[in-house]
């Protein structure tokens, strides 16, 4: 499972009984799933993609395992790749894991991923609208944030209302 690109629609993670826009388990969540948010509800992204080759910017073909991508490595990547990020973007970051697609167990293992503060920086301060990654989950694991599985999933999806391209 969870192989192949898709999109994690707003539903799919909450935080404290509530996903995006506040809809509450309780009241929208029926027994084939949430009555809202779902990936059907998500219309055509049509924007700006910029992808930014954090790999290529540590100098490596491929992050290592387990390995949180910074604030700094997107700010590195964005002055080597000389591109800016804008309010509405789509941002796709390579960290090099799709190497390992063709065998899964070994892509899906301690992959590198995007950790909290890059993702703050993103949402919060470059306005990005979808963000996505070459990577299993877009995160890396463990968690950084007591008592939360996914951070980057309920940040992004139930706090911010950002798509998550995986």
């Amino acid at each position: 499972t969870h192989m192949g690109t898709h999109i994690d629609a707003l539903s799919h993670f909450g935080l404290d009984g509530r996903i995006w826009n506040g809809f509450r388990a309780d009241e929208h969540l029926g027994d084939r799933g949430w009555r809202v948010g779902s990936a059907a509800s998500i219309p055509p992204i049509v924007a700006r993609g910029v992808l930014l080759d954090v790999a290529r910017a540590r100098g490596v073909p491929m992050l290592p395992p387990g390995y949180r991508i910074t604030r700094e490595d997107l700010e590195t990547a964005m002055r080597d790749q000389e591109v800016d990020l804008r309010p509405g973007d789509v941002v796709l970051i390579r960290t090099g894991r799709m190497g390992l697609f063709e065998d899964a167990a070994a892509f899906m293992a301690d992959a590198p991923g995007l950790g909290m503060e890059a993702a703050r920086f993103l949402a919060d301060e470059a306005g990005a609208m979808v963000i996505g990654a070459d990577n299993f989950s877009l995160e890396a694991f463990p968690s950084e944030v007591a008592g939360d599985y996914v951070p980057l999933h309920t940040f992004l999806l139930a706090q911010r209302g950002i798509p998550i391209l995986e």
